[in-house]
């Protein structure tokens, strides 16, 4: 770089989420599922999200039978030391914490005994698919929550990749349930065809809420890129996402 470039040269503009407020899906409680290994990192998780702007954030372990078998107490107790941990480090973060369910005969034998299911504020319940296959349980899931008042969010519908038709989801979203955007989806972290669909639901006013989905340094890392993004972080911006009413 010349002298003369050197001297023109800034560094790109970082823009944060405060538009959002509260970062709504994350996996940052410690020790539960694939996400924060140790307080350590959990707390490091939180500066970064405190340095993105957000002011509140939503822990959401994984809950998936046969591979995160957590139970709702054993999150609360996690939940409650690592909010005691942020407070001993003067670190401003409001917190919560809900879970991410996995759509599976686990959740619906869970909803048909009425065991406790751990919800957002306004009753909001985040669930997930695998990667691999649909669930067969959706829409009956999505069915019985509300019969429980309560109100589904599928989390990243961007990544089903076997899911192609866009009807299924506005199916969905008259069934009542909302739809979440990954952040680092509407870049190509996740691959193209993740970036393409995610866009194209953006576009069709499909989403919800949008949430930093946050496991570990290469996300961290990720979306600090992404806020240097100008046209996309004004896009979402201008988007009308409801995650300030958790």
């Amino acid at each position: 770089m010349s002298l003369l470039s050197r001297i023109f040269h800034t560094a790109p503009v970082r823009k944060d989420f405060a538009f959002l407020h509260t970062d709504m899906h994350s996996h940052i409680l410690p020790g539960l599922d694939d996400g924060a290994s140790n307080m350590e990192e959990a707390l490091g998780y939180c500066r970064a999200l405190v340095s993105a702007g957000f002011q509140k954030a939503i822990f959401t372990p994984h809950i998936m039978m046969g591979v995160y078998p957590n139970q709702p107490q054993e999150i609360a107790q996690v939940a409650e030391r690592l909010s005691d941990e942020l407070r001993w480090a003067n670190i401003a973060l409001e917190t919560s914490f809900a879970a991410e369910y996995m759509v599976d005969e686990s959740l619906v034998e869970r909803l048909q005994k009425n065991e406790p299911i751990l919800e957002m504020q306004g009753g909001y319940v985040l669930i997930e698919m695998s990667y691999a296959a649909p669930s067969p349980y959706l829409e009956s899931v999505v069915f019985q929550l509300q019969l429980q008042n309560k109100k589904p969010i599928l989390a990243h519908p961007e990544r089903y990749l076997y899911d192609h038709h866009t009807d299924h989801f506005e199916r969905l979203k008259d069934m009542g349930c909302a739809l979440q955007l990954n952040l680092l989806s509407l870049t190509d972290y996740y691959g193209p065809p993740v970036r393409k669909k995610a866009l194209s639901l953006l576009k069709l006013g499909a989403y919800d809420f949008l949430g930093t989905d946050l496991h570990h340094l290469r996300h961290q890392e990720a979306l600090q890129a992404l806020q240097t993004h100008t046209k996309t972080m004004d896009r979402l911006v201008a988007y009308p996402w409801c995650n300030k009413w958790l």
